[in-house]
């Protein structure tokens, strides 16, 4: 009777300890995946001390929904687009241009982040689009899927400079921006002439052991409970949200920009991605490079590739 009374309480203890730590998990796949007011300050990893990241760990992210705090300093038009929510992008002209390369932001990012990169290939002569994600900027809803539904915002994009008579269309993706534009290319009938991937990251499993390990906690098991819920609260299977997969069906020329110092991305997942792209491409890395933060350090030389880049296809 003891024994089988030591059964039943074990049991339901470890059910109520795997249904809490899912809940929990659940509630960080939630903080991760939606914006809240753009009032509150973003919680950055690198500046938090023990007591912020203990806090980060119990209450999850304060994750503001980015908003566009610069605008392009000449002439631009503003286009609407329609993918799962409704679009914002930027098209900023040039005259006599060569061809028109399409931008697209990071994680917790908008447009107005891609506007020193958008100058540069102004300068080059190419047109920019700009696009706000969905969630993101001047585009509707308050969710990211970390890439996954933003491969049809890169879809609409390209179709919106296909359909509007533009030739020579590349495709700029930075972090969760370049596993977009591999997602896209995998599963949309998008052929630009070429892309460039800053930092992608290899699989949304390794982007979640990441941000574990940024606030110094273990990934393992939460990273691939969060997965797995992210996915759940989003309408998509996350272990199956593998950049480095959508990389075989990338057939265009492709150019890849990493900083050796990435503390987000590791140089294998970079490797594993290049080696899987089945078509023309090329890497340039920076060797005090962080996480996409290229120009201010490296400035002439991300210009030099891009530009060698693009005027090569």
């Amino acid at each position: 009777m003891q024994r089988s009374k030591f059964i039943r309480r074990t049991g339901w203890t470890l059910l109520t300890l795997f249904l809490l730590v899912n809940a929990f998990a659940c509630f960080h796949a939630y903080k991760f995946t939606h914006f809240t007011s753009a009032t509150v300050q973003r919680t950055n990893p690198n500046r938090l001390g023990f007591a912020g990241k203990l806090k980060v760990m119990v209450a999850g992210v304060d994750n503001p929904r980015p908003v566009n705090r610069d605008k392009p300093g000449r002439a631009y038009e503003t286009i609407r687009l329609q993918s799962h929510e409704p679009l914002e992008a930027w098209m900023i002209r040039t005259p006599g241009a060569k061809g028109t390369v399409a931008l697209f932001h990071g994680y917790g990012a908008s447009k107005s982040r891609l506007l020193e990169r958008a100058e540069i290939l102004l300068g080059q002569g190419y047109n920019t689009l700009l696009v706000d994600f969905m969630g993101s900027g001047g585009s509707g809803g308050n969710a990211t899927t970390i890439g996954y539904k933003e491969a049809l915002d890169v879809k609409a994009a390209y179709d919106y400079l296909a359909a509007h008579g533009e030739h020579n269309i590349y495709l700029l993706g930075v972090s969760l921006g370049a596993a977009a534009i591999l997602k896209a290319l995998k599963d949309y009938p998008v052929k630009p002439e070429g892309v460039i991937l800053e930092a992608p990251f290899s699989t949304l499993y390794e982007a979640a052991c990441a941000r574990f390990r940024a606030i110094g906690a273990p990934s393992f098991p939460m990273a691939g409970m969060v997965v797995f819920w992210g996915g759940v609260i989003n309408g998509f299977w996350g272990f199956g949200h593998e950049p480095v997969e959508y990389a075989k069906s990338a057939r265009v020329p492709v150019l890849m920009v990493y900083g050796e110092k990435d503390g987000r991305v590791a140089r294998k997942e970079i490797d594993d991605i290049y080696n899987n792209l089945p078509g023309p491409k090329k890497r340039v890395t920076f060797p005090e490079g962080g996480h996409v933060n290229y120009l201010s350090q490296y400035g002439r030389e991300w210009t030099s590739a891009v530009g060698e880049f693009i005027k090569a296809q």
